[in-house]
């Protein structure tokens, strides 16, 4: 049996566009295998408590035995988020853009699962693993746009999970995804619904990929 593990970040339940793409990519997966679990953590609708990434990382530097409770249990946190990944055999990771910036809840999350010893600086836990960054942008971040430049999330959101985790990263990105709801941007709305379709389209490329990769390593 094959297995996923999809992580959301979106505040939207309905209409987010990254939970919509990241559906199309999932559902691609499991339709081409005959047997997959997918497991779900959604940091978008509940959130890691904040002081976990904190705690679990000074109880990394305090003897076991002088451990608080408060400590082993953001360490126990910190292991049950490691253990979802490692046991995984496809990444998803729908992550949208939020005020210029990485979402907090996603931030919280990756700061997390660094406090577990097989995530420590250098590890190579889940080097080559099939992953994938499914995010989107309201408006336009391009070359050439007023908000050229504006976009601090996918650049760190590649490097933390490319270059720290070293996974074999696919990246589907959706841009003008307010077009629809500012006045501002309606010349934009073709252009928003063409980029749309094209992301669902990669997502079902994608997926044909992953599974043909997961059937010659079965």
């Amino acid at each position: 049996m094959s297995s996923i593990f999809r992580l959301d970040a979106s505040i939207r339940q309905d209409g987010s566009v990254t939970r919509a793409v990241a559906d199309t990519l999932e559902a691609a997966i499991v339709e081409d295998l005959d047997r997959v679990e997918v497991v779900r953590r959604d940091v978008g609708a509940t959130p890691l408590d904040g002081t976990v990434w904190g705690t679990a990382a000074f109880a990394g530097w305090t003897p076991e035995d002088d451990r608080s409770e408060a400590q082993r249990a953001a360490l126990a946190v910190s292991a049950e988020l490691a253990d979802e990944l490692v046991a995984a055999d496809v990444l998803i990771f729908a992550v949208p853009l939020y005020n210029f910036g990485v979402s907090q809840h996603f931030k919280t999350w990756w700061d997390v699962v660094g406090t577990d010893p097989r995530f420590a600086p250098g590890s190579t836990t889940l080097a080559g693993k099939p992953a994938f960054l499914v995010t989107a942008r309201g408006g336009g971040y391009g070359p050439g746009t007023p908000r050229e430049g504006w976009d601090h999330a996918t650049g760190w959101m590649r490097r933390v999970l490319e270059d720290v985790w070293g996974l074999d990263l696919d990246v589907i990105e959706t841009e003008l995804t307010l077009a629809d709801v500012t006045p501002a941007m309606a010349e934009l709305r073709d252009l928003a619904r063409a980029q749309l379709a094209e992301s669902h389209d990669a997502a079902r490329n994608s997926a044909r990929s992953v599974t043909l990769r997961l059937r010659r390593a079965a």
